[in-house]
């Protein structure tokens, strides 16, 4: 059963890997979200399988061999360093999509004058700016 763990680990770290390189890269990738829906399953499949080996023997770790445990410990190690650095990589992704909305969302702000000046009754100018309603395609 460790076998199966092992083999999901380093699958999953593979496809995080992979994920992480092509993020690096400043090119649209539509198969980035085929990743992600991967990412998804295998940890799903980490959890059910940890989940299966304590409900069937709360002590299986301890009863790894110690070549095995040494194995297993080592995977989930390289799959945490791979993991921060793709947690790391979606963040700049997310960031950097973020700022380029704000960037859009301001200049159609600017290009159709959505901004108002309203005097008020004790003669106080208050700005207000309108929210203008911004929609991209999938493609571009």
């Amino acid at each position: 059963m460790t076998t199966d763990l092992l083999d999901t680990i380093t699958s999953l770290t593979s496809i995080i890997e992979e994920e992480t390189d092509l993020l690096g890269h400043p090119r649209r990738y539509p198969d980035l979200a085929e990743m992600a829906n991967a990412k998804s399953r295998l940890v799903a499949n980490l959890e059910l399988q940890t989940a299966r080996l304590c409900r069937e023997d709360a002590k299986w770790m301890e009863e790894l061999s110690a070549e095995k445990r040494q194995q297993l410990a080592a995977s989930i190690a390289v799959l945490r360093d791979v993991s921060e650095a793709n947690g790391q990589a979606l963040e700049r992704q997310i960031e950097l999509s973020t700022d380029l909305m704000a960037s859009v969302a301001a200049e159609v702000q600017r290009l159709m004058g959505t901004r108002n000046a309203t005097y008020g009754a004790h003669g106080g100018l208050c700005q207000l700016e309108q929210a203008t309603p911004i929609s991209l395609n999938a493609r571009f």
